[in-house]
């Protein structure tokens, strides 16, 4: 992630956290609110108006940038031999899950089959491999960077190859809220990093969404699920038919 995005998605949080909202902002620095909206989406800020909306959460612009520094230094994926304990144990597993999505400690119990020794335990297990921080009266500190994700080819995505991708692929995806492309064509090798570009700004773009809806209370949010997949590829079924 670039610098300058990364220290503006900080900013963005800050001013989250101050429950300040970009009217707050605009009334701050006497511009309208559209303004203000512009500046945040071309990220284009001069050195002396992000020391004016620093000034206004009532920090430096060197508080911020520590303030960044501490989230990118949050792990952004677990080592192969952790996420081989996590599918070791189904509970573990769904627990991990769990907590990477922002559930509480009370909504999980609501939803699973689970005591609260049970999840005590299995929480244990993740502030153990710094996953989360289990704090007093069972509140759970996620310990992950906004664009965690689980290792390519590891153990998780092994997992939800074997026993998760056939169940996800069987719909029609004609329920609100589903999509599904299969798109086929003849791409140039320059054609091909476009789209490969294009499908990492995507996942990015998930990402920050994610993150923005963890605060959300849990009855508007719901489970969702995007597989991304693109290659190189000559269906075998047609292999006997190719010359």
């Amino acid at each position: 992630m670039p610098q300058t995005h990364a220290l503006i998605a900080t900013l963005k949080k800050a001013l989250k956290a101050s429950e300040l909202t970009y009217r707050d902002v605009a009334a701050g620095l006497d511009l309208s609110e559209a303004s203000v909206k512009r500046l945040f989406a071309a990220e284009s800020f001069t050195l002396e108006r992000l020391e004016q909306i620093c000034h206004l959460l009532g920090m430096e612009i060197t508080d911020l940038v520590k303030q960044m520094d501490a989230e990118q230094q949050r792990i952004q994926e677990l080592s192969e031999e952790q996420e081989r304990e996590l599918v070791s144990d189904l509970r573990l597993l769904l627990v991990a899950f769990l907590v990477v999505n922002g559930w509480s400690f009370a909504e999980i119990l609501l939803r699973h089959q689970l005591s609260d020794t049970e999840l005590i335990r299995n929480l244990a297990k993740l502030d153990r491999i710094k996953l989360i921080e289990l704090q007093p009266k069972n509140r759970i500190k996620l310990l992950i960077a906004p664009n965690f994700s689980w290792r390519r080819n590891g153990p998780i995505q092994q997992f939800f190859t074997a026993n998760l991708q056939e169940d996800f692929l069987k719909s029609k995806f004609d329920n609100k809220g589903a999509n599904f492309q299969f798109l086929s064509g003849m791409l140039t090798a320059a054609s091909i990093e476009q789209l490969r570009k294009k499908t990492q700004q995507l996942t990015q773009e998930f990402h920050a969404l994610n993150q923005q809806d963890r605060s959300a209370p849990l009855t508007e949010r719901e489970a969702y699920t995007v597989m991304l997949a693109c290659r190189p590829w000559k269906a075998s079924v047609f292999q006997p038919l190719r010359k």
